[in-house]
């Protein structure tokens, strides 16, 4: 899993989010920034935690942060995702995985007995300088929020 840990520079980035726009981890330069990682829009879980970050998006934005999810995704499916559920935070579809791996969060799983690779749902809570001040390695998907802030 993740190498990353509080106080790391986070790896710098610039990826497709589902509008097809280019976002970059230094256009939240001076915010502090929740970089959540997700296994696949629109399951059960992926969906409970992004509802729980969005019910909570003015909280969040009262205390100076902004929000945004990743998966390996296709544009396609991160819109879809985030017009069904009125996200007001941008989803990077991260099909090439080059965000995904530069955070460490690919690697081999089990569900149901069986191993495979995939995204560990892990989320990295950037400072305004663009340091990590938090690692949340096991997300609680209904209580999301309160494990950030």
């Amino acid at each position: 899993m993740t190498q990353l840990k509080p106080g790391d520079k986070a790896p710098d980035f610039t990826a497709k989010d589902e509008q097809g726009n280019d976002i970059s981890l230094s256009d939240y330069r001076g915010r502090k920034l929740v970089l959540f990682f997700y296994p696949k829009a629109s399951t059960p879980g992926c969906t409970v935690e992004a509802c729980n970050l969005s019910d909570n998006y003015e909280q969040f934005n009262a205390k100076g942060y902004d929000i945004l999810g990743v998966s390996a995704d296709s544009q396609r499916r991160q819109s879809n995702f985030k017009s069904k559920y009125n996200f007001p935070y941008p989803l990077l579809a991260d099909e090439d995985k080059a965000v995904i791996e530069a955070y460490g969060v690919w690697g081999p799983k089990k569900f149901m007995g069986r191993e495979y690779d995939g995204i560990h749902r892990t989320t990295f809570v950037i400072g305004e300088n663009g340091i990590i001040e938090d690692v949340i390695l096991k997300v609680k998907t209904k209580e999301h929020t309160s494990q950030i802030l």
